[in-house]
């Protein structure tokens, strides 16, 4: 059963539910950009495998060697020796290192063209990762990357948690982004903004000249991602959206609206 927001569900962005959904989504993005592509091109699911770093354990910290004064010798007195303390050969116990990075895969799509297979365009799809402080350095350090090559980029800020980009102005109000860089027209960038009320639009995924942009239905995405998912039946609409950031008094009492809309569990 489909979701009871016409456009973007702000349940979704839970985290409890969020990981998943972007995997399907990204799956049902790609579905509905082969759908549309020109025969020369094809799209694909690639990964990035991120190291990051885990919350180090709370533990007392102290020296590993202690350097102290013998009191009776600061007196003048010797301590007394028995004897010579006798030696002891140990053999060791050989054990395994836990590795302390934690392996994290970042699914995006990328449009390729025929018959060079070279790589057009870049549709990313933003992360909890992305925008954290864990990964976001990572996220940027690619996004540079990609900038300096003859490669479109497409990214799709689904989530209104987390650090946005940011470009050379502040960004106009909108709870959902995507952003348009075109590789013929850097270091401009097209910013597409909407609000938990509106649909989900069509976004323009740029391709090779002279072949024009396509625009592939994000809401269609969202539907067979939302559908296939079955969150009807997960989600706790009964609940309060996850935030931060909060929702104004208005829109939260609009999306209450529509909450109380989705059939009971």
């Amino acid at each position: 059963m489909p979701s009871p927001f016409p456009g973007m569900d702000p349940f979704i962005e839970s985290p409890v539910h969020w990981q998943d959904f972007h995997s399907r989504f990204i799956n049902s993005l790609s579905e509905v950009i082969s759908d549309s592509l020109p025969g020369e091109y094809f799209a694909r699911i690639q990964e990035d495998v991120l190291l990051l770093e885990p919350e180090p354990p709370h533990k007392r910290i102290g020296p590993d060697v202690l350097v102290a004064r013998d009191p009776l010798v600061a007196n003048g007195a010797a301590p007394a020796i028995a004897g010579a303390a006798a030696t002891a050969e140990l053999e060791p116990d050989t054990l395994e290192n836990i590795e302390s990075m934690d392996p994290h895969v970042e699914p995006f799509i990328e449009i390729i063209r025929l018959p060079g297979r070279e790589v057009v365009t870049v549709v990313e799809v933003l992360s909890p990762t992305n925008k954290g402080p864990d990964g976001r350095a990572m996220y940027l350090d690619k996004r540079q990357r990609l900038l300096r090559r003859p490669v479109h980029m497409v990214e799709i800020d689904l989530l209104r948690a987390g650090r946005r980009l940011e470009l050379n102005r502040p960004l106009p109000a909108g709870h959902y982004y995507t952003f348009v860089s075109r590789a013929d027209r850097r270091p401009k960038c097209e910013v597409y903004h909407w609000t938990v009320r509106d649909p989900l639009p069509r976004i323009p995924v740029p391709l090779r000249a002279p072949d024009n942009d396509m625009r592939p239905d994000l809401g269609t995405a969202f539907r067979m991602a939302f559908e296939r998912g079955r969150y009807l039946r997960l989600i706790k609409y009964a609940q309060t959206p996850p935030s931060p950031p909060a929702f104004s008094p208005e829109d939260a009492d609009w999306v209450a609206s529509l909450a109380g809309t989705a059939p009971a569990r």
